[in-house]
């Protein structure tokens, strides 16, 4: 069961849960069907309610708490640039803005040394995407199925989940594409050398129907975070850096998810060794403390805007509060050896952990994933492969996910639930307790979703 906190105030969480219901329009909801949970605090890995129940967040909130709530050193850059001086326009010179893109050009692949600095990886996108385009002088981007890159207008068309369908143009320029993902392969893949060289072939086939003098940009996800941490196979990434070459298109990396250590690496792409020419980042650069993000930027491409004004700006652009809270970040993450604990907690306790829970639930049919950034795909039939819910079920037909998640919650574990998956995206800081504690909730849950199973 959940653990209680000592600061209990159900009267406090009633009158904080009225004000959101009166007054708060949440996102991505049907607002007379939601019951926010009122939050009193939260430190470390940990959050808890008004009620004195615990959570181990095991969803970083929206996979950006990278170094976990609360840390004293980011606090107290935060408190001390603010007594300083809270904010400056973007075109001035100042000190935090400086280092903090220092910070992150020096740990971006290749060189990306420019940072254009926006208040989140929608906005990153966007920039990356009106770059490629005004670099190339060509109107269309092509991007992946099974993607997330945002809720902004360009960003909710790049997408390719079912959360762009209501707001899809249908005239964004955009084209999208089936990326590699071997358990549901699109190409009837029988490795994971077939399924590169298959989704390779495909893409390549896309850009030549579109005409390859009308692409801008292919953009994917390094490492696709909420459409299902899809580990691309060897050579992959690779080989959509050649064709972009060959083509003379623009290469955008997304790694507002995948960035600053979630992985084990400071960037998704160290893993592959491929550099794109544009690379996104946002969440992990601060963990959310407050609200940034950014677009590397290429020699070639920041060339191209030497002479020529960029028409793009942001009046928080580098805001100083959200930079002073990334230096803090970033040298936080590397004198405590944040991101190394990412890469051992994955390899020494959460891979391990969740491949033996594999083995003795039925509902499991596949765990993926590295770091602290892994999926678990539920099924109702292994054999089969379905999905234990429909694609994107609602209501009823979503039952067996919802159980799954109500079981952790009572058990003191807040999931982070997608479809039919539930991802295990701790904090980078997550101590080899934590992550046990949390294997152990799950598989408590797992019984429940084994109920479900054929």
């Amino acid at each position: 069961m959940s653990t209680q906190h000592p600061t209990a105030d159900p009267a406090a969480g009633a009158a904080v849960k009225a004000a959101d219901r009166a007054h708060v329009f949440h996102s991505w909801s049907a607002q007379g069907l939601i019951d926010p949970l009122a939050v009193a605090g939260a430190e470390g890995s940990y959050f808890w309610d008004y009620d004195g129940n615990r959570y181990l967040d095991f969803s970083c909130q929206l996979v950006n708490t990278n170094i976990g709530h609360q840390h004293p050193k980011v606090v107290a850059a935060i408190q001390e640039q603010a007594a300083r001086m809270c904010t400056i326009a973007p075109g001035f010179a100042v000190d935090v803005r400086s280092e903090a893109a220092r910070l992150v050009a020096e740990r971006t692949p290749g060189d990306l040394d420019k940072i254009f600095f926006t208040n989140g990886g929608a906005e990153a996108v966007e920039n990356a995407v009106r770059m490629a385009r005004l670099h190339t002088g060509r109107p269309k981007v092509l991007s992946a199925y099974r993607s997330y890159h945002g809720a902004t207008a360009a960003a909710i068309n790049l997408t390719g989940d079912p959360r762009r369908w209501p707001s899809d143009t249908a005239s964004a320029g955009v084209v999208h594409f089936w990326a590699p993902f071997l358990y549901r392969s699109p190409f009837h893949s029988g490795s994971e050398q077939q399924e590169c060289e298959r989704a390779l072939a495909h893409l390549e086939n896309t850009i030549v129907f579109e005409g390859p003098a009308t692409v801008a940009a292919i953009i994917l996800e390094t490492v696709p975070g909420t459409a299902g941490i899809m580990v691309p196979p060897p050579g992959y990434l690779a080989g959509v850096r050649e064709i972009c070459d060959r083509y003379g298109i623009v290469f955008v990396l997304d790694e507002v998810m995948a960035g600053f250590g979630r992985t084990g690496r400071w960037f998704a792409a160290d893993h592959f060794g491929v550099t794109p020419d544009l690379l996104t980042f946002a969440k992990g650069v601060n963990s959310g403390y407050v609200p940034l993000g950014g677009v590397a930027i290429s020699a070639e491409i920041a060339a191209t805007f030497d002479e020529r004004p960029y028409p793009g700006g942001l009046t928080y652009s580098g805001h100083p509060l959200a930079c002073a809270s990334a230096v803090a970040t970033i040298n936080a993450m590397a004198e405590e050896g944040i991101v190394e604990n990412a890469a051992r907690i994955g390899e020494q306790v959460l891979g391990p952990g969740l491949r033996e829970l594999a083995e003795r639930h039925p509902s499991v049919g596949e765990v993926r994933g590295m770091g602290v950034f892994w999926a678990v795909e539920l099924v109702k039939d292994r054999a089969t492969r379905e999905p234990l819910v429909p694609y994107n079920a609602a209501g009823e037909a979503n039952a067996p996910m919802g159980a799954f998640a109500a079981a952790c919650k009572k058990a003191g574990l807040w999931p982070f639930v997608n479809m039919n998956r539930t991802h295990v995206v701790p904090p980078c800081t997550v101590t080899e307790e934590e992550a046990k504690e949390g294997l152990a909730i799950l598989d408590e849950a797992l019984t429940v979703a084994d109920g479900f199973t054929v």
